[in-house]
Formats: C-alpha cells, sequence, structure tokens
C-alpha cells in the first residue's frame, strides 16, 4: 500500500496524515504550537515553532505506518505573513497572523486615498487587514527588516515547503497568492503595483506554482525520506473545496467551524466583484487554469454554539445543542442574530451585535437552541444568494463538514433554505484530504479530478421539502431581525 502525506497546518496546530489509495486516513499526529497577543489585536505565531511542531508531527506519523510515501501535501492557514533569511534559515521576525489587525488605520488611509477599487478589481478582494499585504508592509516599515538578496516572504506553505527542501524550493500556489491582496487574480501574476504600493521588493516574492505539481523534494534530515516529493499546496478553504470534489462551476462547501467558509466554483471567467462576497482562484491542477472562486466569511457559527454553552449554560456540551433544538417544531417566531464581533458575508457590517427578537413567555431555551441552529443555515443561505446571483451560477449542491455538520438538524434546515441538497462528506478531514488529492495527483496515486469525484462519497444528505414556502418565510423573518442587529455600536 502507498501512502500519501497531508501536512495540515493550521491556526492552533498542526496535524499530518496518512491516506492511502483509497482516499482512507490511515494515521495522525497532532501538536498544538503558542500563540502570542502582544498588543491589543495584535496576533502572531513564531514561524520555527510552527517548523517545529511540522517534525514533531512527521516523526510520530512515520513511527505508525511503514508503508511507502509516494507524495506529500500542504494546507495551511491563509494570509499569515512569514518573513525569513534564506541564508541563516532564520526567521527576521514573529509571523503575522491572518486575524491580526495592527494595520486596520492604513487599509483606512488606503480606502480615503482611491485604492479599495483598484484592489476590488485586481485582487478580488477587499481592503482589510485581514489579508497579508498590508502587515508584510508594516514589517518592512517599522521593524527596521534589512531587505537584502536573501530576504524571502512567504505564507505558511512557502515557509514549510522552503524548509522540507532544505532550501531549495521559494514556491506557492495560486489559491494562497490571491489571498496576499497582491497578486493580480486576472493575469495570474505578482501585480507590480501593488508590490509598489506597498513596498514590496519582487525579489522576496515566492514563484507562483500550480497547486498539484512536484516542486520540490524532501531534504535527507527530515523524519520523512529523503527525495521524497512535495507535489500539492493549498490554502485550508480552497484544499477543503478540492477534497470536497467541487470541480464544477456551481459546486460549494461549507466548513462549519467557529465561523464558517462558504466557497463556490464559478468556473472560468472571473467574475465582476459584487459587495459583500471575495472572490479568489482555487487550486489549479497541472497547466490547467485553477477556477475562480467565491468566498463568504460566517464570524459566528460553532462558536454561537459554545455561547449557549459557555454564555447562556442551556447546554452542557456543545453536542447537546442538536437534541435541544430538535425537542420543539420550530423556533415560535425567536430569532437568534449572533453577531458577537459584527456581520461577515454578506453585511460585512462591523457594528452589528447580537440579538435575540421575538421572545415570549412561551419562550424556553429550545426555542433559543432551535433558532441559534437556524441562525447558522440561514446565515449561510445569504452568502450562497448573493453568491449565485454575483457568479452568475446557481448552487448545485452544497457539501459540507466541520463540527457542526453532524447535526443532522442543520443539515435538513440548511437543505429546505437553499432548496438543493446537502452532503456531509464520509471523510472529515477534507482539507488534509484536498492537499493529499493535489499530491497524489501530480505523482500519479490518482489519475485526476475524475477520480477523485468518484471517490468522494458522503455519510448523510439532507433533501429538500417540497414546498419551499415555509423557508422563503423564515428567512424573510430573519432578515428582519437581522435589521434590528445592524449598526448596533
Amino acid at each position: 500500500m502507498t501512502l500519501v502525506v497531508a501536512i495540515d497546518a493550521g491556526t492552533t496546530g498542526v496535524r499530518s496524515i496518512a491516506f492511502d489509495e483509497n482516499g482512507q486516513l490511515v494515521q495522525s499526529a497532532y501538536q498544538e504550537f503558542p500563540q502570542y497577543f502582544p498588543d491589543s489585536g495584535w496576533v502572531e505565531h513564531d514561524a520555527s515553532e510552527i517548523w517545529d511542531a511540522v517534525v514533531a508531527t512527521l516523526a510520530s506519523l512515520m513511527s505508525k505506518v511503514d508503508q511507502p510515501v509516494a507524495a506529500v501535501g500542504v494546507t495551511n492557514q491563509r494570509e499569515t505573513v512569514v518573513v525569513w533569511d534564506t541564508k541563516t534559515g532564520q526567521p527576521l521576525h514573529r509571523a503575522i497572523v491572518w486575524q491580526d489587525r495592527r494595520t486596520a488605520a492604513r487599509c483606512e488611509q488606503l480606502a480615503e486615498q482611491g485604492w479599495l477599487q483598484t484592489i476590488r478589481r485586481t485582487t478580488g478582494l477587499v481592503l482589510d487587514p485581514y489579508f497579508s499585504a498590508t502587515k508584510l508592509e508594516w514589517l518592512l516599515k517599522n521593524n527596521h527588516i534589512s531587505v537584502s538578496p536573501s530576504t524571502a516572504f512567504g505564507t505558511v506553505d512557502s515557509w514549510l515547503i522552503w524548509k522540507l527542501t532544505g532550501g531549495a524550493s521559494h514556491v506557492t500556489d495560486p489559491s494562497n497568492a490571491s489571498r496576499t491582496m497582491m497578486y493580480d487574480i486576472g493575469t495570474m501574476q505578482w501585480s507590480e503595483e501593488l508590490l509598489d504600493l506597498f513596498s514590496v521588493p519582487e525579489s522576496m516574492m515566492p514563484e507562483v506554482r500550480p497547486s498539484s505539481s512536484r516542486v520540490g523534494v524532501t531534504a535527507s534530515n527530515l523524519p520523512l525520506p529523503g527525495g521524497t516529493p512535495i507535489s500539492g499546496i493549498g490554502g485550508d478553504q480552497q484544499a477543503a473545496l478540492f477534497g470536497q470534489a467541487g470541480f464544477s462551476p456551481g459546486d460549494a462547501k461549507n466548513t462549519y467551524g467557529t465561523g464558517s467558509f462558504v466557497l463556490m466554483n464559478v468556473g472560468n471567467e472571473m467574475p465582476e466583484p459584487v459587495d459583500g462576497i471575495l472572490t479568489t482562484l482555487g487550486c489549479a491542477v497541472g497547466d490547467s487554469p485553477p477556477a475562480y472562486v467565491l468566498e463568504g466569511a460566517i464570524f459566528a457559527t460553532g462558536a454561537a454554539i459554545q455561547w449557549l454553552r459557555d454564555g447562556l449554560g442551556i447546554i452542557e456540551k456543545s453536542s447537546d445543542v442538536g437534541a435541544l433544538a430538535a425537542s420543539v417544531e420550530s423556533s415560535e417566531d425567536v430569532f437568534v442574530v449572533p453577531a458577537f464581533t459584527g456581520l461577515g458575508s454578506p453585511w460585512w457590517d462591523p457594528n452589528a451585535r447580537g440579538t435575540i427578537v421575538g421572545l415570549t413567555r412561551g419562550s424556553t431555551r429550545a426555542h433559543i437552541a432551535r433558532a441559534t441552529v437556524e441562525a447558522i443555515a440561514l446565515q449561510t443561505r445569504d452568502a450562497i444568494d448573493l453568491m449565485a446571483q454575483a457568479g452568475g451560477v446557481s448552487v448545485e449542491n452544497l457539501r459540507v463538514d466541520g463540527g457542526a455538520s453532524a447535526m443532522n438538524l442543520l443539515l435538513e434546515i440548511q437543505a429546505n433554505q437553499l432548496g438543493v441538497a446537502v452532503h456531509r462528506s464520509a471523510i472529515s478531514e477534507t482539507t488534509a484530504l484536498g492537499a493529499a488529492y493535489l499530491a497524489g495527483i501530480a505523482e500519479g496515486v490518482w489519475s485526476g479530478i475524475e477520480e477523485v469525484a468518484d471517490a468522494w462519497n458522503a455519510d448523510f444528505v439532507a433533501r429538500p421539502s417540497g414546498d419551499r414556502s415555509q423557508a422563503d418565510a423564515l428567512h424573510g423573518r430573519w432578515l428582519e431581525a437581522v435589521k434590528r442587529s445592524r449598526g448596533w455600536v
């Protein structure tokens, strides 16, 4: 049996997973790494500690398996900025994490200077400190990093691949490059105009290679055998779309995590920018161009369930919410808008705040629980409705993963709200699986996306009921509740 190893370097930890030729998880290992918060709104990682976690998880994983490894794929937290010296192999500063907000004022300044439309048109993104460009600009201007021919920038994938190859490969892929706010998603090149705007020398930038292609081989001093091909790269959300076999226009996936990321494939024609939705690039296989992907970010889904548990104390465990919500047939016109840190797609309203409306003396904790579950599905509909309008394609199906996807009730509500079937993947680690597929396709373990699509299967499918009038009525009332949450601050 031949294995493909996926390294999934997330925001709080690293997981290394071995998959077999059937796409089944064989073994895995996980290790957390520290988070640093040096100031209000600042979030940092030590890139060396991320690398140490990669080495540790690979060592643990390889101690559990004795089959040959055909390829390695890397998937990663996106947007996080790493700058290092290629001579010393050491980071020049702590990595600035995607969650970091220190450049908010700079983004506001750029918007006032009229750069928003240029950035939207060129990168598909919005002017927000979430993305890499202003973080990198801040590092270069405020920490006296002396740029030299040995200074390298990358997102976490670039850093890890550089380390895995012993410094031989400084690369990224379109899915990660398109999250930096410095990549032209129309021409598929680094934007000279934006690099100049952010005072970033092009010499620092990684080469953009296809997501599924050999970009190097492992060095000899690693737990993996030296010379193992590194052949897959994908930003975590796009890798999950790939792992969910979202290869055709209209294919969409939602990961119900702390928040939710909804991605929809809209094909090879770049859509016009639409307020409230990001345009980004999917994973590229070989010489084929990457598909354009619309992305909606929802801030509170699993976090809302955690609030029921920790804030209100109406459930003991997050897993209790499904049974409690199902104990009533409806929320009885109670709505929970979980805008604890504002609203994301499609509203992008940082001044919204959490709201409960419709309470009566007959309202119980079960009605609040059901309204919270409904809010997860309703927020997803809001994002997907706008995506379908923006991309000019209808959603054919929704494939889901993440912790809350274990709740059948949620998926049934979601199917009714969207009017399409909702499929829960039989493999929960779809992000890592996507990275494994990207690497394995490049090395011939799988013949291509058709074989991956044929291998995908669900362990539960929720189908919409025939009559959508009740679902539409619920959604209409939800929009009224959202109005009451907006602009509170």
